[in-house]
C-alpha cells in the first residue's frame, strides 16, 4: 500500500484521505505525512475544499463549529452527523429559550414603565466632547485677541509667577 501511494503521491501529487463533508457540501480532508518528489517531509494536516473557493473572507457560518474545531485540532476525531444534528438541535433549542425570555422581559418592562416603577429611558442628544472648553455652555468663545506687534522675547511670565531675576 505504501509503494502504491508513493508512487500516486509522486506523479500526482500530495494524496488526501477523505475525513467527510458538511451539511453545507465542504469536503474535509486528512494529509498523511508524506515526502515530496524533492525528498521534503510534508507534515500531517488536516484541510478543507469549500464550496465556493473564490471566497477569501472567513464568514462565520461558512464551517460549522465542529468541523472547524477538528481542523484546528481542537478535537481528535471528525465529528459524526449524530453529533452534527444533536448540536443543532440543542442550538435551536437555546435560541428558542432565548427569544421567551427575551418577550418575556419587554413585557415586564411595559407593564413596569405602566405602572411607574421605573422611568422610561430618555434618548440623550450629544453636544459635544467634555474636555472641549465649550462643553454644556451654549454661547461661544471669543476669538482670542493677537499680540504679535507687542510682543518681546523674554517678557511674558505666567500669571501668578513673580520671576526670581525680578
Amino acid at each position: 500500500m505504501n509503494r502504491i501511494r508513493s508512487l500516486l503521491q509522486r506523479t500526482f501529487g500530495l494524496v488526501k484521505e477523505h475525513a467527510g463533508t458538511d451539511h453545507l457540501g465542504n469536503k474535509y480532508y486528512i494529509i498523511p505525512e508524506q515526502k515530496t518528489w524533492t525528498g521534503q517531509t510534508v507534515r500531517k494536516r488536516r484541510a478543507v475544499e469549500m464550496v465556493r473557493p473564490g471566497v477569501h473572507a472567513y464568514e462565520a457560518e461558512a464551517i460549522p463549529t465542529e468541523w472547524d474545531a477538528w481542523i484546528r485540532g481542537r478535537r481528535k476525531d471528525p465529528p459524526t452527523i449524530e453529533e452534527l444534528l444533536q448540536n443543532e438541535q440543542y442550538r435551536n433549542q437555546v435560541k428558542a429559550k432565548s427569544e421567551e425570555a427575551s418577550a418575556k422581559d419587554e413585557i415586564i418592562q411595559e407593564r413596569e414603565y405602566k405602572e411607574g416603577l421605573v422611568s422610561e429611558p430618555t434618548h440623550t442628544r450629544i453636544k459635544g466632547h467634555a474636555s472641549a472648553a465649550y462643553y454644556g455652555k451654549n454661547e461661544t468663545l471669543q476669538e482670542p485677541t493677537s499680540t504679535a506687534n507687542s510682543f518681546e522675547p523674554g517678557s511674558w511670565a505666567p500669571p501668578g509667577n513673580r520671576s526670581p531675576n525680578k
